[in-house]
């Protein structure tokens, strides 16, 4: 999720127990959890790869993502607290100042905790860990969706719309907050990859010269 590793990097079962000083177990155990999550492939006697996310992949991510964080801003309308709300208006506040501050990584992380914050007024683990999985899988792309002009502070008004619907109470207000909001980050991130491809086609190649954005389509 940081990029210390890259799509397509060998993750060699020997190495990383040197440089996370675990045990051989442990990091078999942690290669099993990150397969399972759809992270990396393991192929037999040819050991483990970060999985390269086509951007086919990436857009439909988006769209099952629209589907389950609508359901659960809907579900943080009608649930949210007084504390609830005041913790979502105190974390807009904190992203005016980075937007002031000029600091779109440090927007992009409180994003994050916005979004996970609505998950947890929701209480819905199910759809929680599916989404916590879906970003996982997507963050490569996340980054690219910062470089847009415009786009972080297009971003910040869509937050308050969420937040002032949820603090109504108003489901379908709710739901169509996220619902615009998520509209927006699905053409931000379809402007990202073109981009990307714009700027250095042969990114989106397998190992073999194949463009796996264009298989199956």
């Amino acid at each position: 999720m940081s990029g210390r590793f890259q799509p397509n990097e060998r993750l060699v079962e020997a190495d990383l127990a040197v440089r996370f000083g675990a045990g051989r177990t442990a990091i078999r155990a942690a290669l099993a959890m990150l397969d399972r999550e759809g992270l990396i492939t393991r192929e037999p006697n040819r050991g483990a790869r970060v999985r390269l996310i086509t951007d086919r992949e990436a857009l439909e991510i988006e769209q099952v993502r629209n589907a389950l964080e609508r359901l659960l801003a809907r579900t943080a309308g009608a649930q949210a607290t007084d504390q609830d709300v005041a913790d979502l208006r105190q974390m807009v506040a904190e992203m005016a100042e980075r937007i002031r501050e000029d600091d779109a990584l440090g927007y992009s992380e409180l994003n994050a905790k916005f979004h996970q914050r609505i998950w947890r007024i929701a209480d819905n683990q199910t759809a929680a860990r599916m989404l916590i999985t879906l970003r996982s899988q997507s963050i490569r792309f996340q980054y690219r969706t910062m470089l847009r002009p415009g786009r972080t502070a297009r971003s910040f008004q869509e937050h308050e719309a969420i937040v002032a619907a949820i603090a109504a109470h108003d489901l379908e207000a709710c739901d169509a907050a996220m619902a615009e909001h998520l509209r927006h980050v699905l053409e931000t991130l379809q402007w990202a990859i073109e981009s990307q491809h714009r700027e250095a086609p042969w990114s989106s190649l397998d190992p073999d010269g194949s463009n796996p954005a264009r298989q199956g389509s």
